[in-house]
């Protein structure tokens, strides 16, 4: 190995290895933050919809009068979870995204 050279490390340079985690690591903090205040919306059955934070917090929550049947309240609350879910899962996705673009980009997909 050559003087203060890393096999596989193009030229052997730490230093400049180094320096790229850390800027990596600052944007993918910066992305996280930046993601932490997004808010997504899902809805089910078109008399359900909802919003959730980036922090997977439920923010609000909007039912149609049309939705409410005093004798199948059941079919309400699985429309309430499949709403909530909704939202979620559209928040991860998005989340899942911009992280695996930040990623791949900058250190070779290293990261």
């Amino acid at each position: 190995m050559a003087r203060g050279g890393f096999p596989g490390i193009p030229g052997g340079n730490m230093q400049q290895l180094m320096r790229q985690a850390q800027k990596m690591q600052q944007q993918m903090v910066q992305m996280q933050a930046e993601l932490d205040e997004r808010t997504y919306e899902g809805s089910a059955g078109g008399v359900v919809s909802c919003v959730v934070s980036g922090k997977r917090e439920l923010l609000s929550l909007t039912i149609k009068p049309e939705a409410v049947d005093p004798d199948d309240v059941e079919m309400l609350q699985d429309t309430i979870i499949a709403a909530v879910n909704d939202a979620l899962r559209k928040g991860e996705e998005t989340r899942e995204q911009e992280m695996s673009r930040l990623g791949g980009a900058g250190m070779g997909g290293l990261f």
